[in-house]
């Protein structure tokens, strides 16, 4: 069980890290790129939101180290924050990806991509915030969300490179597609990883 102490800064700090994440993602979702200056603003405020989940992240640590009573084992504390923070990397990766390659032209599959990546952040900060209250249980409906978010996002990735190879015939820009297509689909990853951080933290104190 989540043991009761004085000090839930741990759980406000896993909730902070958590509503960044879902704030960049909302921006990454948001953001219309149609010039070569509106990806590099794209990918600078992407990395500002890494650079400020960095500094939790820091933070966190710094706590941790310092702290003899912790509300979770310090070990489930560090990985949900570590794995939310491996989305967020994610993300960002993928804005300077899409900078270095001048793509100014996300495909349909794409923002099919983004919206359900975007939707797997929302679980997980709805997540996030059911831990922050202690509802331990109540977490486990976003952890299947996820998932289900996760499992969707594989047959995207199947289906996006098969209308690739049957549509384009420019080899560079089939590499390209590729690549970003697959990095969307390791973001989806992560968000799935999380949610078995998540799973671990139920089981050892629901």
């Amino acid at each position: 069980m989540i043991i009761p102490s004085k000090n839930d800064k741990f759980l406000t700090m896993l909730k902070q890290i958590a509503i960044n994440l879902e704030e960049a993602a909302q921006y990454f979702v948001d953001y219309k790129i149609r010039t070569i200056e509106d990806l590099k603003e794209f990918s600078k405020v992407m990395k500002d939101y890494e650079r400020k989940g960095d500094s939790y992240i820091h933070e966190l640590i710094v706590d941790l180290n310092k702290t003899f009573i912790t509300p979770l084992e310090r070990e489930d504390i560090l990985a949900f924050a570590m794995k939310m923070d491996d989305v967020l990397d994610g993300f960002e990766q993928w804005a300077s990806r899409v900078e270095i390659y001048h793509f100014t032209n996300p495909s349909e599959q794409m923002v099919q991509f983004v919206n359900m990546l975007l939707g797997a952040t929302k679980e997980i900060a709805e997540a996030a915030n059911q831990l922050h209250r202690r509802k331990l249980l109540n977490i486990r409906a976003h952890v299947i969300k996820i998932n289900e978010y996760e499992t969707s996002c594989d047959d995207l990735l199947q289906e996006s490179i098969r209308q690739l190879f049957l549509k384009e015939s420019d080899p560079i820009k089939i590499i390209q597609y590729k690549e970003l297509y697959e990095m969307l689909e390791n973001i989806a990853d992560s968000c799935e990883d999380v949610a078995n951080t998540l799973e671990t933290i139920i089981m050892r104190n629901a």
